[in-house]
C-alpha cells in the first residue's frame, strides 16, 4: 500500500495494493500491522456502511466528546469525500480538502479526530465504507452547514439532497465547541 501525505495536517490518503487477474480482484481494505506501520496507529471499534443515491450529500459530522478517527472508502461508486479541520491549533484549521474516492481506485482517506467530515455521491449509486475508533454516540452529535460561504467547498454538485437535520447545522464560525 501507498501513503500520501494530504495539505490538511495528519490527514492521510491511502492507495491500497490491489491484485488483478481474469476473475477480478483482491485487496485488503484494513490490516491493522500495515496501518500502523504507517502512522494510523489507533484502534478501530465500529465498521458502518452506507448506501446512497447520485446527488446525496451526508456532513459535515463530527463527535464532540467521543471523537472518532475515521478509515473511509467508497467500496461501490463513486463520492466526493471531503475533510473539514476543526483543530484550533492546527496550522490548517478552517481548511478544507476534498477526496474522490471511488469502487475503481479503490482509495481510502483517514480523517483524524478534530476533523468534521462528509461526502457527496457523484455516480447513479454509491456504498461508502468506514471504520470508527470511537463507538457512535447519538447525543454526542455535532456538525457544520454543507454550504457554509465563509468555507465555500465545493462539493461537484449544485443541488443535493440533503437531511432535515444537517440543512440546520451552524456555520463553522458559530461552532460552540472546539478540539
Amino acid at each position: 500500500m501507498k501513503v500520501f501525505k494530504t495539505k490538511l495536517q495528519d490527514v492521510l490518503l491511502i492507495e491500497p495494493k490491489v491484485f488483478r487477474d481474469p476473475r477480478g480482484f483482491f485487496l485488503e481494505t484494513y490490516n491493522s500491522r500495515r496501518y500502523h506501520g504507517q502512522g494510523i496507529d489507533v484502534p478501530m471499534v465500529q465498521d458502518n456502511r452506507a448506501f446512497s443515491s447520485k446527488g446525496v450529500l451526508r456532513g459535515l459530522h463530527f463527535q464532540k466528546n467521543f471523537p472518532q478517527d475515521k478509515l473511509v472508502w467508497a467500496p461501490h461508486g463513486e463520492v466526493m469525500d471531503i475533510a473539514l479541520d476543526l483543530r484550533k491549533s492546527s496550522p490548517t484549521y478552517g481548511q478544507w480538502e476534498a477526496y474522490h474516492l471511488t469502487g475503481e481506485n479503490h482509495l481510502q482517506a483517514f480523517i483524524p479526530v478534530g476533523f468534521a467530515h462528509g461526502y457527496v455521491v457523484l455516480s447513479d449509486t454509491a456504498e461508502f465504507a468506514y471504520k470508527c475508533s470511537e463507538f457512535y454516540h447519538p447525543e454526542d452529535e455535532g456538525g457544520v452547514v454543507w454550504n457554509d460561504p465563509d468555507l465555500a467547498i465545493d462539493w461537484g454538485i449544485a443541488d443535493p439532497i440533503i437531511s432535515e437535520k444537517d440543512a440546520k447545522l451552524p456555520r463553522m464560525r458559530d461552532l460552540d465547541f472546539s478540539f
